[in-house]
């Protein structure tokens, strides 16, 4: 069974409440629809900072959430000097501590994760492709880098769009981009 590759680079979901702490707005705008289902990359980019460095322009994902999280990859975690876990979204648990700061106000929160790999998909798809008794599958990567990976959970959502997630070091890693073609394969 295969699917396609979308990319996913760094980027933060916001509360409304930090949202208006940041930037004394309750909603955000839609630059452009993201492939999920009713999510969108905002007009809005902000500064990501810890003590030892800073990340500027990092794009506000919406629509807001009920959750404040940072996504990053390992090689921003570097950039920033911290070791945040690898976590489904939406677990800030045990999060890396990050300031976020915006044209209005600042917020500090443990809430800087590395996402993990992830397979979107809705019920139907899942049920048709025998993967309902499944929670993580390998994942097949062709071309020049191609190669197996494996941990990729399998996130259902109602409705999704069918696709799997990979941070920009998975996809530079294996030279990938949006829209590639992978195998999955049911442990």
């Amino acid at each position: 069974m295969q699917t396609t590759v979308g990319i996913s680079n760094r980027h933060i979901h916001l509360t409304k409440e930090d949202l208006q702490i940041l930037c004394g707005i309750d909603t955000l705008e839609e630059a452009r629809p993201l492939t999920q289902p009713g999510q969108f990359a905002s007009t809005l980019k902000l500064t990501i900072q810890t003590p030892k460095n800073k990340i500027e322009n990092v794009r506000v994902l919406g629509p807001t959430r009920s959750y404040t999280q940072v996504e990053i990859s390992k090689t921003d975690a570097y950039t920033l000097g911290i070791d945040p876990p690898v976590r489904e979204s939406g677990d800030v648990k045990g999060a890396a501590l990050i300031t976020i700061l915006g044209p209005k106000g600042t917020i500090t929160r443990d809430c800087a994760i590395i996402a993990t790999r992830h397979i979107h998909i809705d019920h139907e798809t899942r049920e048709k492709l025998g993967l309902l008794d499944v929670s993580k599958v390998k994942v097949r990567l062709f071309g020049a880098k191609g190669g197996l990976i494996d941990a990729v959970s399998i996130k259902e959502t109602n409705p999704a769009y069918f696709e799997l997630h990979l941070d920009t070091d998975d996809g530079n890693a294996h030279l990938l981009k949006n829209g590639d073609t992978v195998e999955i394969i049911k442990e």
